[in-house]
């Protein structure tokens, strides 16, 4: 995997030992996406469907994304979505107007071999900001190891459990 910090967008790589058609599928079917990213999902893939992940089963109100959407979609090419961030970084980061974006990239290597790419962007060049930035990059570090190991091993392991 690498990582690129082209502050303020966040960009990191993994290639996956998949065809791109489970891959695609690992981010946009709901059941798949609680196999290595959150515990619950509500994922319609459609530009403005809901992408909303809870990492708190049951907990509608702390650590999600309840209200996020899917702005872009092409098929098996790339995947864009609203993003909000965890509780600690409610106050400045999850204010509706002022989302940041994820793009997801996918690429074929060859018919068992994807890359994906994330872009994450949206951050503020100013101390709270760049908290939530290197936050957000570790984060989604583990996301990609995890969604690595889910489709190369059927071993995910959820993010930001308590």
């Amino acid at each position: 995997m690498t990582s690129t910090t082209n502050h303020p967008t966040i960009i990191q790589k993994e290639t996956i030992h998949a065809p791109i058609n489970l891959v695609w599928a690992a981010w946009t079917i709901s059941e798949r996406v609680t196999e290595w990213f959150a515990p619950e999902a509500i994922v319609e893939a459609k530009e403005g469907g809901a992408f909303e992940l809870y990492f708190l089963p049951g907990n509608s109100e702390s650590m999600n994304t309840k209200g996020c959407k899917i702005t872009k979609l092409i098929h098996e090419k790339e995947l864009q979505f609203s993003w909000k961030g965890p509780d600690q970084f409610k106050s400045f980061m999850n204010n509706e107007n002022e989302l940041t974006s994820v793009t997801i990239k996918f690429n074929s290597v060859d018919e068992n071999l994807t890359e994906v790419v994330i872009e994450h962007s949206g951050f503020k060049n100013c101390e709270e900001w760049l908290e939530a930035y290197k936050w957000h990059e570790i984060a989604w570090s583990q996301v990609l190891n995890s969604l690595k190991s889910a489709l190369e091993k059927g071993e995910g392991k959820l993010c930001c459990q308590p």
